[in-house]
């Protein structure tokens, strides 16, 4: 099994899945571990949760340059996701020029090998949702 890219991916029996924290005092959503909201600085009305797997393209950009071993272009893309909290990732498997404001789009894991690398990471992408008739 291979092993999380960043942090905020781990697993249970349904599979991968992004972690967040959700301050119950003022209800912000944020990704990642949180010691204190950054929105009221409450302490002590944090809890983990898994984020929402799905959301909508915010802001976007097609990057033409990158580090070596990095295929471009590709999208770079802000989310908003669902349940409130930001994302930024890659937007894969659609055209940049079909790429709109307010996409709907989902979070989709992947195995990915670096170039050079023998071992697998997994990581997430956004794809465009279903509901968009791109597949």
């Amino acid at each position: 099994m291979s092993e999380p890219l960043v942090p905020i991916i781990e697993r249970d029996d349904s599979g991968p899945y992004l972690v967040g924290t959700r301050c119950r005092a003022c209800e912000h959503v944020f990704v990642g571990p949180r010691e204190a909201c950054a929105r009221c600085t409450e302490r002590e009305s944090l809890e983990s949760l898994r984020l929402a797997d799905s959301g909508r393209v915010y802001v976007w950009t097609v990057v033409h340059r990158s580090f070596p071993g990095v295929a471009t272009p590709f999208i770079d893309a802000i989310v908003d996701l669902d349940d409130g909290s930001h994302l930024k990732g890659t937007l894969a498997d659609i055209d940049p020029d079909a790429v709109t404001f307010d996409l709907p789009v989902r979070v989709e894991f992947r195995e990915e090998i670096p170039a050079g690398e023998t071992l697998p990471y997994l990581t997430y992408v956004f794809v465009p949702s279903k509901e968009t008739g791109d597949e």
